[in-house]
């Protein structure tokens, strides 16, 4: 089962005069990486927030953003800082008087003061609000997760075409190869009679001593059986429960391993453009597999 880690999802919970809304998305990242924003006065809440999405999450950069509106009178009341609010007159009276400037100090100016007038922080509100935050964030995380999804399912429908194209590829490549003794004879019983002018007779039993070590130079047939295992393990992945991200990134790294070592053994000239054709599509699942969780 494949999860794309890009997504967007939201969720509003209210309940009498309390209402939570969460917004959610969801990036490409190696490891999980949550960004929470929360309002102000629920700062405390926070760890809970991350730990639950922890728990639903594996991979992503999560960007979190949480509101909570209360209009309750409880949570519309403001208190004054009257020691703040006396200090400041002084302060404003003493610099009148020193610099004999005239003009009263208004109570728009007064206020206008940080921290004197302020909202009373509620240490109860984060508890109350709790439940109705878990709830609106379920909610987002289950719409997350089933954006994820589908557009996993949209990756695995390419990888599986993907898949299939290599195979063709490797088929053709394993087909090609098994004439390889043959051609190697022929083409070093050419040189040899190219060189020698026929002057030299031929040796039989050197010859195919001769095609023999080359043909296990550029034996391939190990490469070729690892690389249709490495196709059903990634084939086997995909349709796992568990997130496969990380695995067939590894996975695809060994691959592209095998096809570079038949590069390296293998000089014909339509082998290698099969070979370069499959690294092309190996490259194309490695950059999708980024996108997966």
């Amino acid at each position: 089962m494949l999860k794309s880690m890009t997504a967007y999802a939201g969720a509003e919970k209210s309940e009498g005069e309390l209402t939570a809304n969460v917004e959610m998305r969801s990036y490409n990242s190696r490891h999980l990486d949550l960004a929470v924003r929360m309002p102000h006065g629920y700062a405390a809440l926070e760890e809970k927030v991350k730990g639950k999405i922890a728990t639903a999450l594996v991979r992503g950069r999560v960007e979190v953003r949480i509101w909570v509106k209360d209009t309750s009178e409880q949570a519309c009341a403001f208190e004054v800082d009257s020691a703040k609010a006396r200090a400041f007159h002084a302060a404003v009276t003493r610099l009148k008087t020193e610099l004999n400037l005239a003009g009263e100090l208004s109570l728009d100016r007064l206020i206008d003061v940080s921290g004197i007038i302020q909202p009373v922080e509620d240490c109860t509100a984060t508890d109350a609000a709790w439940p109705l935050i878990e709830a609106a964030l379920s909610e987002a995380l289950a719409s997350l997760d089933q954006m994820r999804l589908q557009e996993g399912n949209h990756i695995g429908e390419d990888f599986a075409q993907r898949l299939e194209l290599i195979e063709t590829h490797l088929d053709a490549i394993e087909k090609e190869s098994a004439g390889l003794p043959a051609l190697y004879r022929d083409k070093l019983t050419s040189r040899i009679e190219s060189l020698t002018q026929g002057v030299v007779e031929l040796d039989p039993v050197r010859i195919v001593q001769e095609v023999a070590v080359m043909a296990d130079r550029s034996d391939i047939s190990e490469e070729i059986v690892r690389a249709r295992s490495h196709m059903l393990q990634f084939r086997a992945l995909v349709k796992g429960p568990e997130p496969a991200g990380r695995q067939l990134n590894f996975l695809l790294q060994e691959f592209n391993r095998e096809f570079n070592t038949m590069g390296s053994k293998i000089g014909q000239a339509d082998l290698a453009h099969s070979i370069v054709a499959v690294k092309a599509e190996i490259e194309k699942l490695r950059e999708q597999v980024q996108n997966i969780e």
